[in-house]
């Protein structure tokens, strides 16, 4: 018994090793580097101070959650409303379907996301794939303007967020129990009652579940808003990105780490709140 518990020990010491020195330890100092003081040519200085966090409250700052949130939420609602149809009847085709759109899916994932966001640029310029497509067809006179704006970096939101969405909504559709539906069915609901008192409350965990994988990395995606939208759009993660590398003001980019931390936190436990489900216990 005893060679045994020790065995068992053995086995989560590298999961804990794992922790304290990837996980742990990065967000304490990270918390602490928030509190000190920037140092005049570089690094920081030991002082203490809650400067930052009350440099966040300024304007501009605020501005910048806010548009953040804003596009978050923009991108969530329109992967919410393409992702769910398409992996509940990704859920609904033959095996031999299913595999071979999963697939489909999963070769994006197989470039990097960079190099993607850079593919967009030869779509969206002027003269470019789209440009030359409504012209050919008759739809605009000349060139549009659609690279470096508002909608060309939600669409590359949407396009790099979207198959976790898919992916969540399929999970859950497949595990359902489709004998209540039936059931639903044969009571005398119609397909449309059916579906929201009965598909939609079943699915509901893998739909939330696809909603916080889209909306906190939306967030984010610094590399997103600069490759499509340039400098016209500055989301948390420019801002916390410039203030490292330009500014370089390390505790007022960990102070930004953290705000944005905290919401995300926030939207985990509203997720486990609302789904009912234990998924992310082990979060917190």
């Amino acid at each position: 018994m005893k060679r045994r518990r020790s065995r068992a020990w053995l086995l989560v010491v590298p999961f804990y090793f794992y922790t304290i020195v990837f996980v742990i330890l990065p967000l304490a100092y990270m918390v602490l580097l928030s509190f000190l003081q920037r140092a005049e040519i570089w690094g920081v200085t030991k002082e203490v101070t809650w400067d930052n966090y009350k440099n966040i409250l300024e304007p501009i700052y605020l501005h910048t959650f806010a548009e953040s949130l804003k596009l978050a939420l923009i991108c969530t609602a329109l992967i919410a409303l393409l992702g769910y149809p398409f992996g509940y009847f990704m859920a609904k085709l033959s095996k031999k379907w299913k595999s071979r759109v999963m697939i489909l899916l999963m070769i994006p994932f197989w470039t990097s996301a960079l190099i993607r966001m850079y593919g967009w640029i030869i779509i969206f310029r002027s003269n470019g794939l789209l440009d030359r497509l409504f012209m050919a067809i008759h739809l605009t006179e000349k060139p549009l303007r659609l690279l470096y704006t508002y909608p060309a970096v939600v669409v590359g939101m949407v396009y790099a967020l979207l198959p976790f969405m898919i992916l969540s909504v399929y999970s859950s559709v497949e595990k359902m129990d489709w004998s209540l539906v039936d059931a639903a069915r044969d009571l005398g609901a119609s397909p449309v009652y059916t579906f929201f008192t009965v598909t939609l409350k079943l699915t509901m965990p893998g739909f939330l579940s696809g909603i916080v994988l889209t909306f906190i990395p939306s967030m984010g995606l610094f590399f997103v808003a600069d490759i499509l939208g340039g400098n016209k759009i500055v989301l948390v993660g420019n801002l916390i990105q410039e203030q490292l590398m330009k500014a370089r003001n390390w505790p007022f980019a960990a102070a930004l780490s953290v705000v944005l931390m905290i919401l995300t936190s926030l939207m985990l436990l509203l997720y486990r709140k609302v789904a009912g489900v234990k998924e992310l216990e082990g979060l917190f």
